[in-house]
C-alpha cells in the first residue's frame, strides 16, 4: 500500500493569513511568515520520502503562492467546502479511495519533523489504524490514517484545547487502534512566534 502525504495550506493572502500575528508582523509580514511556514511543510514531506506530496489548497489552488509547489512535483487539490474535519475527511477519503494511507499535516508546525512523517506512515503501514501527533495547544499537527470515518471529525470543537482528548474518544468508540507520536508545538499565537524565533531562528531568518 502506498502513502500520501497531504499538506493543507491556505494562500498567503496579505490581511487573510497569521492574522493573529498582524500587530506584530504587519499584514504583509505575515502573509509572508505563511508562505515559509508551507515551504518548509512541503520541505519537510519531500524529504520524508515516503510517498507522493499533495498540497490541500484553500480558498483554491489558483494562487501563485501554492501553484509554485507544483514546480517541487507537488500535486494540488482543493480543501472544498466545509469545517476543517469535512476537509480532513474528503483529503483523506482520496487516499483511501485510491488505496494508499494517508500522513496529512498543517502548514503551521514548523517543529514537525521528516522522522515524524516517517514513523507516522510506518504506524499505519504495520500496525495501527490511525497515528496522531499531539500539540502541546491540545490538538494534533499530524493525523496519519488508513482508513476513515465521519465520526473521527465530526462535530469536534475545532481550536480548541480538547481537540486531541476529543479525538481519543471518537477512537475508542470507533474501536480503532492507534499510535501517538511526541508532542510538537506550532505558530498561531505572538507568544509561538517569539518561541519559534529562539528556537528555530532559521526558519524565519529570511522572514524578519
Amino acid at each position: 500500500m502506498a502513502t500520501r502525504v497531504q499538506v493543507f495550506a491556505r494562500a498567503a493572502v496579505s490581511g487573510e493569513v497569521k492574522t493573529r500575528l498582524i500587530p506584530r508582523l504587519g499584514a504583509d509580514g505575515a502573509a509572508r511568515l505563511q508562505q515559509t511556514l508551507t515551504q518548509r511543510s512541503v520541505g519537510t514531506a519531500l524529504a520524508a520520502n515516503v510517498g507522493q506530496v499533495e498540497l490541500w489548497c484553500t480558498p483554491d489552488t489558483s494562487h501563485p503562492s501554492l501553484v509554485a509547489f507544483e514546480a517541487c512535483g507537488v500535486v494540488l487539490h482543493d480543501q472544498g467546502s466545509g469545517d476543517l474535519g469535512k476537509r480532513m475527511q474528503r483529503a483523506i477519503d482520496h487516499a483511501v479511495a485510491k488505496g494508499d494511507d494517508a500522513v496529512l499535516i498543517g502548514s503551521d508546525c514548523p517543529s514537525l519533523t521528516s522522522a515524524d512523517l516517517k514513523s507516522a506512515a510506518q504506524a499505519v503501514q504495520q500496525a495501527s489504524d490511525v497515528a496522531l501527533v499531539p500539540a502541546e495547544d491540545g490538538g494534533y499537527v499530524l493525523i496519519a490514517a488508513r482508513k476513515c470515518s465521519p465520526r473521527l471529525f465530526d462535530g469536534l470543537t475545532w481550536g480548541s484545547n480538547t481537540v486531541m482528548e476529543e479525538t481519543r474518544q471518537r477512537l475508542r468508540e470507533l474501536g480503532w487502534s492507534w499510535h501517538e507520536l511526541p508532542q510538537r508545538w506550532d505558530v498561531d499565537r505572538p507568544e509561538d512566534y517569539e518561541r519559534l524565533l529562539r528556537e528555530l531562528p532559521s526558519v524565519v531568518s529570511d522572514n524578519a
